[in-house]
Order: structure tokens, then sequence, then C-alpha cells
């Protein structure tokens, strides 16, 4: 048997479909927490069985009703989305059972229930094939890494099942909702991305003309993010940050160390624009431009608009 997870949906159908692919005479269970509506959903997507909980998604209860049901029901894998909350809940629910957990797989493969996934290490500059020792075998998958399959006409069991986890360890003092882009960058099917070659905080308006004729979504560097914070950590684009993969990315000034490229190598299309002809980031682009953004940009951009 296999659990899947994830408080994100579109990911869960991933993993689902992905699952289907390479394990498709195995029973397949997925784990709902929340409100009741989209059960169906899930079914249509590729699981045999739901789970569904009525819950909050608190890591403490999450944790709690997932070993539950891995105590019940005795799966050979646990897959779980790679979001926030995934990346929480899965080491801690290996930790209980004394397993690994592979964290941001991005591909998967099962034969006579072993595991065996792939994972960007190094710095993204190798791609290492691990298979787990201990059962349940657990791990986290990267968004956008299967294409969903979907079929309405699909039958499956809807379990209701009654979860009493412990007393949460932590204490929720206060919410506050950040500030997001419209499109979330890992969705964004074009993004544009700057580097530290903006010279100042003023001087992003270039950068989001730009995406803003291209329809896409702004990201940067971690300079820009994690040390200048001249824009939120949801733009942040990298190893540390988010992993993307568009149908087109443009790196602004963008040196392309390490941790960067490792977060854009599945992008279909990159585009680099940078003035230093040894920058390493024109090493991993499809097209270079060599130059000053300040008058590339703004060029570009009005060239665009003239287009739309």
């Amino acid at each position: 048997m296999i659990f899947t997870f994830s408080d994100n949906d579109e990911i869960a159908f991933e993993i689902l479909a992905k699952v289907r692919e390479i394990a498709d005479s195995q029973e397949l269970s997925s784990i709902v927490l929340g409100k009741h509506g989209k059960e169906e959903d899930y079914i249509a997507h590729g699981a045999d069985k739901v789970f569904f909980i009525e819950s909050e998604l608190h890591a403490d209860l999450v944790v709690d009703c997932i070993s539950t049901l891995i105590d019940q029901h005795k799966p050979e894998v646990l897959l779980i989305g790679g979001t926030r909350l995934g990346k929480e809940v899965a080491p801690r629910i290996a930790q209980r059972y004394g397993v690994g957990c592979a964290t941001d797989c991005i591909d998967l493969s099962i034969k006579d229930d072993q595991l065996n996934i792939q994972r960007l290490v190094l710095g993204g500059r190798f791609i290492a094939t691990q298979k787990f020792v201990r059962k349940p075998q657990i791990a986290t998958v990267m968004p956008r890494r299967f294409e969903k399959k979907a079929d309405k006409i699909r039958e499956g069991e809807i379990i209701e099942f009654a979860c009493e986890p412990a007393e949460p360890m932590v204490d929720v003092l206060e919410i506050m909702e950040k500030a997001i882009q419209e499109v979330r960058i890992e969705e964004a099917e074009i993004i544009v991305s700057v580097g530290r070659g903006l010279k100042k905080k003023e001087d992003l308006k270039i950068i989001t003309d730009l995406a803003e004729v291209l329809r896409g979504a702004v990201g940067c560097s971690r300079s820009i993010a994690a040390d200048l914070k001249w824009l939120p950590e949801q733009h942040w684009v990298g190893l540390s940050g988010h992993k993307v993969n568009p149908g087109l990315y443009i790196a602004i000034g963008i040196s392309g160390q390490v941790q960067h490229i490792a977060g854009i190598r599945d992008a279909k299309t990159i585009i680099a624009i940078n003035n230093d002809p040894n920058a390493p980031i024109f090493k991993a682009c499809d097209y270079g431009i060599i130059g000053d953004l300040y008058e590339i940009v703004p060029t570009l951009t009005e060239i665009i608009r003239k287009q739309v």
C-alpha cells in the first residue's frame, strides 16, 4: 500500500499521477485533511481510497493523524508534497518510526515495494539515486515534477476517519498574511528574475515592467531577497529558495552561482542579461545578452509592448 499526502491539492494530484504510472497495481490511498468537497477529485486523479479527516492543517495534528493511519494500515511508502508544511511533518513522522526521510525528490520508481528516489545533491551539480532500508519509506516530492492526469469515471472509496490527536505542543498566537504576487512563482510559466546587478531598490520598476508586459512573475536571487530585502522571500529563486520550471526564465543581472542554477535547471528556456561576459549564468542559459541591463531591459520591454 502507498500513502500520499499534501496540503496543496495540485502537488497531491501530481504525485498520484506519478505513482499510478510506476506502481499501478498497488493500492494507492490519499490522506486529505481539511474540509469536505475535494475527495472525489482525489479519486479522479488516481486514488483508490481517500482517508478524509476533518481537521486543521496544523503540523502537530497532521503528524498525529498520519501516524495513526500508518499504525493501522502499515503502508510500505508515504509520499508527501514538498510544501512548507510537508517538509516539516515528513521528518517528524520518519523520526517516530526510526526510518529515513528523503526530501526534495525529483523522480521516483517503485519495484517490489522498494522505493528508489532521485535528488539533486552538491548544490544541484549532480543527481543521486537513493533507496530506503526500512519501512515505511518516506519522501517529499518537489512541486511541478509530474503531469496531472484526471479520469472522471474512476471509482474509489472515501473513508471518514476520526482522529483524536494529542494536544498541540505549539500555540499559534497570531497569523499574519504575507503580501503575495498574483501568480505563485512555482506555478508561473514566465519568470523575470533579477540579481545584484541592479543598483538600487527603486530600479525594480524596470524589472516589473518587463514582467508585466510578458504577463509573468517577478523572481530574484538570494542577495535581493535575503541580504538586501528588496523583495519578499516568496520571490527568491534558488536551491534555498523556490525551485521553478517555467517555460521561460529571464535572468537579469544574475551572476549564476550554483545555488541559483540549481533552482532553475528545469526551466525550458533561459535567457541571461549580464554585463560580465564571464558570468557563470552564460554557461547555463540558452540565449545570452552581454550588456547594460539599464539599456537592454527597457528597450526589450518597449519592443514587446508594441507587439502585444
